[in-house]
């Protein structure tokens, strides 16, 4: 069946893209576009598409399959950006035989027809959604297969340290168990050692893709609001000379060295009879605990109760009004002096660095590869333990079936339809 979609941006613009994929698209392109000779694969064509009630002149493109994005014969439209132009030409292929494509469904295609997997089907996904560029680099990553490749890479120890396990089984006679089991602790433990550095990735992934929350916290009048606002660049959160002023978390967004930083402005810490004031502190303390992040505005003999394992910069604010003793950095948001040294140790504490390798960001990816490692852990544990090789080859057999999810090798059509109703239309 043909479907049909306006694939560029609602709106006016210099140009509109109406594609259809399956087969049968060709004939309806051929009813529409004023070409009269073969269309060439790949050829752009100049000319006269005609959406019935009027004409606009545009071009007309035609992928033969197995060639083109979604495996399948595909035609594009490329019309002027007029909003009612492309809808009359979509119109148009409907009355000619094509239906309108669902949500994702040309992205679904590819993947049904072998051109994508499904993690770089959620590449792409990211990339269109990406909040930062680092989350564009992440997901060309997994776009480009990385993430796959890897998990495809283990499948493949996992089968061949399996088919030995499995002749133990079934031959028993043979007497070369002791050796196989050898072989197997070894690959077994090869695989482990990957998934486990594989699941490690997933706190920066998490980050690429949520943004690195940033905690602001300190006692009242401490300059926290202050600082927020400097770093922002722009007067987001109210400051005062009382203390005290604010009360609940105020956020904003800010990129350093293309990773999205979450910034929460925190009420002060301290004792009060204040209800507000008190709910204030309540949700400063939630915020703080939560962080990936904290800034710490240092005063003088004050001493921080921070939660443990959170990374923390102490910063020594107001350092145009004096020097501050004991603090990562010295800053002041009067003068600039100490803000990009302080950006910089943001990035360096809150996110490390990249490392061209693929990241776990999906959930759905992290509690497969988790599941994966915990049941080559428990296969590891039976080969050491001497147990018999029937109970750790099926362990081997669901770490296999967990990192095929990641392909989509083994994922269920509820998980596939999920994962393509978040895409847009004509994607």
């Amino acid at each position: 069946m043909v479907i049909s979609a306006i694939s560029t941006a609602e709106g006016r613009g210099g140009i509109a893209v109406v594609r259809m994929s399956g087969e049968g698209c060709l004939e309806i392109a051929r009813k529409m576009f004023s070409r009269k000779g073969e269309f060439v694969p790949n050829m752009m064509y100049a000319g006269t598409i005609d959406a019935g009630s009027f004409c606009d002149f545009g071009m007309c493109v035609y992928f033969r399959a197995p060639k083109s994005f979604t495996g399948e014969d595909s035609v594009e439209f490329h019309c002027h950006g007029g909003q009612e132009i492309a809808r009359g030409i979509l119109r148009r292929t409907v009355e000619l035989g094509a239906r309108l494509a669902e949500r994702g469904e040309f992205t679904k295609r590819a993947f049904l027809n072998g051109k994508l997997s499904l993690s770089a089907a959620e590449g792409m996904a990211d990339m269109i959604n990406a909040s930062s560029e680092a989350e564009i680099r992440a997901g060309f990553l997994l776009y480009g297969e990385k993430l796959t490749g890897e998990g495809k890479r283990l499948q493949g120890l996992i089968k061949t340290a399996l088919a030995g396990v499995e002749a133990d089984v079934d031959f028993p006679e043979e007497d070369l168990n002791a050796d196989s089991r050898t072989e197997t602790g070894h690959t077994m433990s090869e695989v482990e050692a990957s998934l486990s550095a594989l699941c490690a990735q997933y706190s920066a992934g998490r980050k690429i893709k949520n943004g690195v929350a940033v905690a602001i916290c300190g006692k009242p009048n401490a300059g926290k609001s202050t600082l927020f606002n400097a770093l922002l660049g722009y007067d987001r959160a109210i400051v005062s000379d009382i203390a005290g002023t604010t009360r609940d978390t105020v956020e904003g967004a800010i990129e350093i060295c293309g990773v999205l930083f979450r910034l929460i402005d925190t009420a002060g810490i301290r004792q009060s009879g204040d209800a507000i004031e008190q709910e204030g502190v309540r949700r400063a303390e939630r915020a703080i605990a939560a962080a990936d992040l904290i800034l710490y505005l240092k005063e003088e003999g004050a001493r921080a109760e921070l939660p443990e394992g959170i990374p923390v910069i102490t910063v020594g604010a107001k350092c145009d009004l004096g020097r501050k003793e004991g603090c990562d950095v010295l800053v002041s948001a009067v003068t600039g002096e100490g803000m990009e040294t302080l950006k910089k140790l943001m990035f360096e504490r809150g996110y490390g660095r990249e490392n061209g390798e693929a990241y776990l960001m999906e959930e759905r990816h992290y509690r497969a590869a988790e599941r994966a490692l915990e049941a080559v852990k428990r296969a590891l544990s039976a080969i050491r333990g001497g147990l018999p090789p029937e109970l750790y080859a099926e362990d081997m057999r669901q770490a296999y079936a967990e990192l095929g999810l990641l392909s989509g090798e083994t994922a269920s059509e509820n998980v596939i339809a999920e994962i393509f109703s978040k895409f847009c239309v004509g994607k």
